[in-house]
């Protein structure tokens, strides 16, 4: 197993999220109509995108691991990286419509039942820090961005929880209604980097990005101490889904050198050492 392998995800994590998600979703919003806590009805609102993104997380894993056709050459894989530009921009438009709402809440506070609240809350936080720990064990939510966006869903809605168990407390112990608005805006806030972090990741990827944990120097540095390699010229690294690497380049080498050899040695270590999937090397005789 080389540096660059990655955990295999699995559809297990993704569909307990779902499951848990989609439940406290429904508690949520039923509870925040029931205490008139906006905190909670914005989180549940929340859920509902999670809902959705999550369904498309797992849409995007079983087209990922469809064969290759003649007309997708690289396969379904790039699907991955929709999901996760999707997912990112429903974050987005969550959480700018969480800080409207918190503001009109700024202006006029209403009366909130915050004990109630934090009952829910409480309920929530422990169901999305499962979701949490099952999208961790089974998914490689650090370098495959499209379990890392459904992660960051999972994640907002934990931070959601517990601003709304700060909120109930202060509503109950000094009737601080304001509390409701301001915890939510700040869940807002945060959400808001998360998802800028995803679709900035997702856009990267589209645009034909450079794998961001591979340095162009380091690989070209390499091709050269390879022996009878004299200059590497037209290198070009890209992306084509989280941990699916390609590259090409034109290797020009000494004329007692065998290409052959010096083919097979670049091939080798190219994909061993940096994880590149996909290799295409045009060796050239100075």
């Amino acid at each position: 197993m080389g540096h660059y392998d990655k955990k295999q995800n699995s559809p297990k994590g993704l569909v307990i999220a779902l499951v848990v998600t989609a439940i406290i979703m429904f508690m949520e919003f039923f509870g925040g109509l029931l205490t008139n806590s906006l905190a909670l009805l914005s989180d549940s609102g929340h859920m509902l995108s999670d809902v959705s993104s999550l369904l498309l997380s797992l849409l995007a894993l079983w087209a990922a691991k469809k064969p290759t056709s003649d007309s997708k050459q690289y396969g379904y894989h790039r699907f991955e990286v929709l999901a996760a530009l999707f997912n990112g921009v429903t974050l987005l438009a969550i959480a700018i419509s969480i800080l409207y709402e918190a503001f009109q809440r700024a202006i006029n506070p209403q009366p909130v039942q915050g004990q109630i609240m934090i009952i829910i809350a409480v309920i929530g936080l422990v169901a999305n820090l499962t979701s949490a720990w099952a999208l961790m064990k089974e998914c490689d939510v650090k370098d495959n961005i499209n379990a890392r966006s459904a992660y960051l869903h999972v994640i907002g809605d934990t931070i959601g929880s517990v601003g709304v168990i700060i909120a109930g407390f202060l509503i109950m112990k000094f009737s601080l209604y304001l509390a409701d608005p301001v915890i939510s805006g700040l869940v807002a806030l945060v959400i808001t980097k998360s998802a800028i972090t995803v679709i900035r990741e997702s856009v990267h990827i589209l645009m034909e990005g450079k794998p961001r944990s591979i340095e162009t120097s380091e690989v070209k540095s390499s091709l050269y101490n390879i022996e009878g390699v004299v200059d590497v010229h037209d290198l070009r690294l890209w992306t084509i889904t989280s941990g699916i690497h390609s590259l090409c380049c034109h290797l020009v080498i000494d004329s007692n050198a065998s290409s052959q050899v010096v083919l097979s040695a670049a091939t080798q270590m190219i994909q061993e050492r940096f994880g590149f999937r996909y290799v295409t090397i045009q060796v050239e005789l100075l």
